[in-house]
C-alpha cells in the first residue's frame, strides 16, 4: 500500500491533465508550452544540479548503462530486424516502430517516479538513462530515418543531426554538470536554490502536460498492432533489462531504477521525429497513448515484483 500511495499520485496528476483537456477546462494547446518549459528549463536545471554535486565515479556506472542501455538497444535491434525481414518494410518505418518499443520517457515519467522513490540517487539514475536515450538512441534513430529517405542526391543531413545532438538541453546540462563535478567546487547558495526551485517544477508540470496532451481517439484503428507494441514496451523490454541487471549483479536500487526507466511509456521525442519525417505518425502516437494508459498497472506490478 505504501508503494501504491507513492506512485499513484504521479498518475493522478496525468489523469487530472487528461480530464482538464477532455472537459475543455484547459485548452489542449497549452500542453506544448508546458512540455517545452519542462524540457528546456526545469529538467536541465534538475539534471545539472544533480550531476554537478556528484563525483565522476558515481556518474560512470557502467553496469547500470549496460543493463538499461543494453536492454534498450537489444529491443530496438530485435524489432527493427523483425519488421525489416518479416514485414519487408523500409529502414525508416522499421526504425520508427522499433523506437516506439525501445525509446522510453525517462525524463518526464521515470525521473519523477525515481525522485519520489529514492530521492537524489533516483534522479541521478534517470538523468543517466535520459542522456543515453537523448545522446545515443535519438541520433541513431535520426540517422536511420535519414537513410530511409535517402534521395537521389545521396545527401544525409549530418549537419542537422549534429546540431540536434549539440543543442539538446539535457545533454548540454549533463556536459556542464560533468565539468562542474570535475572542478570539485560547490555551487553558490543562490544558484543552487534557483536551480532547485526550477527543478521542483518538473514533476507537476511535465506530468500534467502529458495528461493534457493524451488522446485515445487514435486507438480505434489497427488495435492489434498497437496492443502488440504496447506489450513489447511495457512487459518484454523491462524483462530484458531486468535480466541484464541480474547478469551485471546490480544492487537493488540500481536494478529498480533501470527497470523503471525501461517500463515507463514511450518517449514523446519518438512522436516528434515521426511527425518530422512523416513516418508512422499514427502508430507512434497511438502507442504513446496506450503505453501511458496501461503503464499505471504494469509499472506498479514491476515495482511490487522487484
Amino acid at each position: 500500500m505504501h508503494l501504491a500511495g507513492t506512485i499513484l499520485p504521479i498518475f493522478v496528476i496525468i489523469l487530472a491533465g487528461w480530464l482538464a483537456g477532455a472537459s475543455g477546462y484547459i485548452p489542449r494547446a497549452l500542453a506544448a508550452p508546458l512540455m517545452r518549459f519542462a524540457y528546456y528549463v526545469a529538467m536541465p536545471a534538475l539534471v545539472f544540479l544533480t550531476i554537478a554535486d556528484e563525483s565522476l565515479h558515481a556518474l560512470l556506472d557502467w553496469r547500470f548503462l549496460a543493463a538499461f542501455g543494453g536492454g534498450s538497444m537489444i529491443c530496438f535491434a530485435a524489432v527493427m530486424i523483425f519488421v525489416r525481414i518479416a514485414c519487408r518494410e523500409g529502414v525508416g518505418k522499421s526504425a520508427m516502430l522499433a523506437a516506439a518499443v525501445s525509446m522510453t520517457n525517462t525524463g518526464f515519467v521515470a525521473l519523477p517516479i525515481l525522485k519520489t522513490l529514492f530521492g537524489k540517487p533516483g534522479v541521478l539514475a534517470a538523468a543517466i538513462a535520459t542522456v543515453f536515450v537523448g545522446g545515443i538512441m535519438f541520433p541513431i534513430l535520426v540517422l536511420l530515418l535519414e537513410i530511409g529517405r535517402y534521395d537521389a542526391s545521396r545527401n544525409i543531413r549530418t549537419a542537422a543531426l549534429m546540431r540536434q545532438i549539440a543543442t539538446n538541453p539535457v545533454i548540454l546540462a549533463t556536459i556542464f554538470g560533468l565539468l562542474w563535478s570535475i572542478l570539485g567546487s560547490g555551487l553558490p547558495g543562490p544558484v543552487a536554490s534557483t536551480l532547485t526551485m526550477l527543478g521542483e517544477a518538473l514533476t507537476p508540470c511535465a506530468l500534467f502536460a502529458i495528461g493534457l496532451d493524451l488522446t485515445i481517439a487514435e486507438l480505434r484503428e489497427r488495435l492489434g498492432l498497437y496492443a502488440m507494441l504496447t506489450v513489447l514496451k511495457l512487459a518484454i523490454m523491462p524483462l530484458v533489462v531486468y535480466a541484464l541487471c541480474l547478469a551485471a549483479d546490480l544492487d537493488r536500487t540500481a536494478s529498480v531504477a533501470a527497470v523503471v526507466c525501461s517500463a515507463v511509456p514511450t518517449a514523446k521525442s519518438a512522436y516528434v521525429l515521426a511527425v518530422e519525417y512523416d513516418v508512422e505518425k499514427t502508430v507512434v502516437g497511438a502507442v504513446i497513448s496506450m503505453t501511458t494508459l496501461f503503464s499505471v498497472v504494469t509499472l506498479l506490478a514491476w515495482l511490487y515484483v522487484l
